[in-house]
């Protein structure tokens, strides 16, 4: 099968995690996409931990099947060299403090002049404009200005960040989503244009419900552990020998009957201060050690037995490794081992996206540094070998021939 993507090509300047995560996206869906590093060390994540055969395990996993360019941007001829291959691909990506580019000459307007089908994407930590414009973000920055921390964690508890990091990876998948839209609207005009993403935006966007149930309610949302604002019970109990989630309030009210029946509570069963999901949740503190105590009794698996069997929906709360082993992520092929020369072989989270006449997939290791200059600069280029070993004695590029630069170690 053919991948979706496979014509059109990224010159991708994006380091670190929100920009390489929408270009990997784009990349699983068969985009070729060139990574362009800069001399002497390429993209910093090479230098991030934890590693494996000198290898950074953080780079490998989002740079996948992409091919690495090493060119000097803050040479003029390297410049050029950027707004010739410019103007033969579909897709420029960048994430670097708003007007970086444009000091470098290698802004929208100027490559667009080139290419007027050209699609140029930046992500940044507060987008284009705004008062915060010019201010550096990382995901952990954004997280906090957005709101998420205030509503992560236990009630009376000090602001959480997530386990994952939502700021870089919200903000890569919208960017993914606006490149697609992007190429999409080009098939009618003809042309390309700007897209302008936000870190922070992203944040506001993904927190839509603490937003509305703010306005709505007037009443700022506070950190409520596993609990759901407006379903009860939906979040997480303690088990015998773990934790187990329940999921009740969206779906059928006999499932409630049916809980109760099952954690052997069937008293509570017409008792008319649970009998609906909105008494449930306003009474979340009686009710909660009542079912607590209840789930302490028998262990995870036992209590999925039975619920499932009963329709009620419900889950396991796993580890990191359980998830590894988990029978539904084996069938649906969502870890895969990827094999590098020298990184050996790493397993790394697959794309969940599932087409039926479409491949989509990792379509390979990460470069190593420089590692397809010398093809890239010929193919798009029509540069000689004898070009190419010029402009690398010279510095302005580097070549897989040059010294291994995939990773500083401490």
């Amino acid at each position: 099968m053919s991948r979706p993507l496979e014509d059109i090509t990224i010159l991708d300047c994006t380091w670190i995690l929100s920009g390489p995560y929408a270009s990997m996206v784009l990349s699983d869906l068969g985009a070729d996409v060139i990574k362009v590093e800069r001399p002497p060390w390429g993209d910093i994540s090479r230098t991030t931990g934890p590693y494996q055969n000198g290898w950074s395990g953080y780079f490998f996993s989002v740079n996948r099947g992409k091919r690495s360019v090493v060119i000097d941007l803050r040479t003029e001829e390297g410049k050029e060299l950027f707004r010739r291959l410019a103007e033969r691909v579909d897709v420029v990506m960048e994430n670097f403090t708003p007007g970086t580019m444009e000091k470098l000459g290698l802004d929208y307007a100027t490559l667009s002049a080139r290419n007027p089908r050209l699609i140029y994407a930046s992500t940044s930590g507060f987008g284009q404009t705004g008062p915060y414009r010019d201010r550096p973000a990382l995901d952990i920055i954004v997280q906090g200005m957005g709101g998420v921390m205030s509503i992560t964690g236990e009630p009376g508890g000090p602001p959480i960040r997530p386990g994952v990091s939502y700021g870089d990876v919200a903000a890569g998948l919208y960017t993914a989503i606006g490149i697609l839209a992007a190429l999409h609207e080009r098939e009618r005009s003809g042309k390309g244009q700007y897209i302008d993403v936000s870190m922070l935006d992203c944040q506001i966007s993904v927190l839509e419900n603490a937003f509305m149930r703010y306005f709505v309610t007037g009443k700022p949302p506070e950190p409520l552990g596993t609990r759901h604002p407006a379903a009860t019970p939906f979040q997480a109990f303690a088990t015998r020998d773990g934790h187990i989630v329940v999921a009740l309030g969206f779906g059928e009210e006999n499932q409630w009957a049916l809980l109760c029946g099952i954690l052997g509570l069937p008293e509570l069963i017409d008792d008319e201060r649970f009998n609906t999901s909105p008494k449930r949740t306003k009474l979340h503190s009686e009710l909660e050690p009542i079912l607590a105590r209840a789930f302490a009794q028998r262990t995870t698996a036992e209590w999925l037995e039975d619920m499932l069997a009963a329709g009620i929906p419900c889950g396991p709360v796993n580890t990191i490794p359980q998830a590894a082993e988990d029978p539904q992520v084996a069938a649906r092929g969502m870890l895969q081992d990827v094999t590098h020369p020298v990184a050996g072989t790493i397993r790394i989270a697959n794309t969940p996206l599932k087409m039926s006449r479409s491949e989509s997939g990792i379509k390979g290791p990460p470069p190593s540094f420089g590692e397809h200059t010398r093809d890239v600069l010929e193919e798009f280029l029509g540069m000689t070998d004898e070009e190419v070993a010029e402009l690398e004695e010279r510095g302005i590029i580097a070549t897989k021939g040059g010294p291994d630069l995939s990773v500083i170690l401490d």
